[in-house]
C-alpha cells in the first residue's frame, strides 16, 4: 500500500475512534434527559474538550454540544482560535453551531448523522464552507452515522 493510502487509513481509524468517544458522550446526554448529541475536540491526537447537549439542564438554548465543547477548548488552550483542532460531533451541526465552527476557525469538522431538517454542513445549507465567509472548514460526514442516528431514534421513540 502506498504511503498516502496508509495515511488515509490511519486518519479514518482515528476518525472512527474519536467519533466513538463522541457517541459515549452523547449517551451521557440521553441518560440525563438531553437530546443525545456529543462533541469532542481534538488537537494533535489529544483530547482538548468534550461535551454533550445541556440545553435543558442549563435552560440555555445555546448550550448545544458543539458550542459548549468549543467554549471549553478555547479556555483550555487559552485562545479563541482553534486552528489546529478537529471537531467530532454525532449530529451535523445546526446554523448556530456551524457559525461557532466558523468563528472559532476550526479547520476540520467530522460528523456522524446528517440532519436534513437543520444541518448546516451540507444538508439544509452549508455555512461551514460558505465561500463568502473568511474561514471554511473541511467537512467529513457519515462517520459512524448509523450509530449516531440510532441513538437519536431511540431517545425520541422513548419520548413519544
Amino acid at each position: 500500500m502506498p504511503a498516502a493510502g496508509k495515511l488515509a487509513g490511519a486518519q479514518a481509524a482515528q476518525d472512527r475512534a474519536w467519533m466513538a468517544r463522541a457517541l459515549e458522550v452523547a449517551s451521557t446526554a440521553a441518560f440525563r434527559g438531553e437530546v443525545p448529541v456529543g462533541a469532542v475536540i481534538v488537537r494533535d491526537g489529544r483530547l482538548v474538550a468534550e461535551s454533550h447537549n445541556r440545553t435543558a439542564a442549563w435552560s440555555d438554548p445555546t448550550a448545544h454540544a458543539e458550542t459548549v465543547a468549543i467554549r471549553s477548548a478555547a479556555r483550555a488552550l487559552g485562545d479563541w482560535r482553534l486552528e489546529e483542532c478537529t471537531l467530532y460531533v454525532t449530529l451535523e451541526p445546526c446554523a448556530h453551531c456551524a457559525g461557532a465552527v466558523v468563528l472559532a476557525r476550526i479547520p476540520r469538522l467530522v460528523f456522524g448523522a446528517a440532519d436534513p431538517k437543520a444541518g448546516m454542513a451540507g444538508s439544509l445549507g452549508d455555512l461551514v464552507r460558505h465561500p463568502r465567509l473568511n474561514h471554511r472548514a473541511q467537512v467529513l460526514g457519515g462517520v459512524l452515522a448509523e450509530d449516531s442516528a440510532e441513538l437519536l431514534r431511540t431517545f425520541f421513540r422513548a419520548r413519544r
